[in-house]
């Protein structure tokens, strides 16, 4: 007699197939009695055994079911929504678009039509919604990249619609939208998307992914331009692309006053004052000076923007480019440099996080009234410090109040 294998209670895929389908199928329609979503999913499983045209019936009933419902959504239904829409969504990509591409493309652009609907009715503070939605986007365009020219028209056709939520998927898209098919859909494009701004950044979004440098540059407005950040980016491309002259021009077109940079550079007077660079213009210009082959220069504002912001990045960029035995006597001078900064919280953050404990140390015990002071670090680096360092540590432990707080606490005159 054949011995009869051991089943335990675990649930598992391979228990369960031992209570055989009709246990199953009835254990499933009972569940599904109290489960609006799992009720879905098993019709979906059976419509897709059907065929792809079943499939996609089912789901457009659901989309459309979903598309014209008014009801506000709460925070305790925001989450069973959004399973129901991944569910459909996974349908869509899994089941429906390798026996009809074309027909699964035009299906999933309707499941992304619902999301205007969808935001203004559901209670969404934590961008779940949103979130969702950006997920689902290297779905969207990796089905793009495998349909022809006659299927892709329903995906231009909702570009145009809603340039302002497509540009945003697109950047969500990652390497999922690969060149060619980027300028398939700028190709198809009709040229009034430019006169809008959601349109014109949707285009460059476009326009990078096709790798197309030209165009991205004559969709960047004057304005734009005059951004320090942006003016930056555009430097970083064209280094990339080898033109080194033109991302010199573009950084300083920042420092030229104009109405037009005014508010990003100079305040509402384009006379009055230096202009307020950003970070990414100053790594940007450091860049530009290296390919100029104007390298102490970009070793010299290396230097200057850490004795600024005590930056662990610039420093090792700065150390890595020193001489041997070079970058040993400049880190020396770069921690004597902090640990006399005025600002106390940046040079113990520098000194921590190098790591430099020792110089850390030194600093809390030659400046223990800075050190005292409450600050959301001040329990990670005791903790750090406490093994070598406890004299230090101490000092960190014993924190007085802030400035702030004494005011509050000082008794009034009667």
């Amino acid at each position: 007699m054949a011995r009869q294998p051991r089943i335990s209670a675990r649930l598992s895929a391979a228990n369960l197939v031992h209570l055989g389908a009709p246990r199953l199928a009835d254990l499933l329609i009972e569940a599904g009695a109290g489960n609006a979503n799992l009720k879905r999913r098993l019709r979906l499983e059976l419509a897709a055994e059907a065929g792809p045209d079943l499939l996609a019936l089912e789901i457009d009933k659901r989309i459309a079911a979903v598309s014209v419902a008014r009801t506000r959504v709460s925070w305790r239904k925001r989450g069973e929504l959004i399973d129901d829409l991944n569910t459909h969504r996974d349908m869509i990509v899994e089941r429906l678009a390798p026996e009809a591409p074309g027909e699964a493309l035009a299906v999933l652009i309707r499941w992304f039509d619902l999301y205007p609907g969808l935001a203004a009715r559901v209670k969404d503070t934590k961008g779940e919604l949103s979130a969702a939605f950006e997920a689902a986007a290297p779905d969207l365009f990796a089905l793009a990249e495998t349909v022809d020219d006659h299927a892709l028209r329903d995906l231009i056709d909702a570009l145009g619609r809603r340039p302002q939520d497509y540009a945003r998927w697109v950047l969500a898209a990652g390497e999922a939208l690969g060149p060619l098919t980027a300028r398939r859909l700028l190709a198809s494009l009709d040229a009034s998307a430019t006169k809008t701004p959601s349109g014109r950044n949707l285009l460059r979004r476009l326009a990078d992914k096709a790798e197309d440098l030209d165009l991205w540059l004559s969709l960047v407005t004057p304005e734009q331009a005059g951004s320090p950040d942006i003016a930056a980016d555009i430097a970083r491309r064209l280094l990339a692309a080898g033109r080194i002259a033109e991302a010199r021009t573009a950084l300083e077109g920042v420092l030229n006053p104009s109405l037009l940079n005014r508010r990003w550079t100079f305040g509402h007077n384009p006379t009055d004052g230096a202009p307020r660079l950003t970070p990414a213009w100053e790594a940007a210009s450091i860049d530009v000076l290296d390919a100029e082959g104007h390298r102490q220069e970009a070793q010299d504002l290396r230097w200057s923007l850490f004795e600024r912001d005590l930056s662990a990045p610039v420093l090792r960029d700065y150390l890595s480019r020193l001489p041997d035995f070079d970058d040993v006597e400049a880190l020396d001078l770069a921690f004597a440099h902090a640990a006399a900064h005025p600002d106390f919280e940046a040079a113990m953050r520098l000194l921590m996080d190098w790591p430099a404990h020792r110089e850390a140390a030194a600093l809390v015990l030659a400046r223990p009234r800075e050190a005292r002071l409450p600050r959301p670090q001040s329990g990670d680096w005791k903790a750090r410090l406490a093994q070598r360092y406890p004299e230090a540590a101490e000092v960190l432990t014993n924190q007085s109040p802030s400035p702030s707080l004494k005011k509050l606490r000082r008794p009034s005159g009667h």
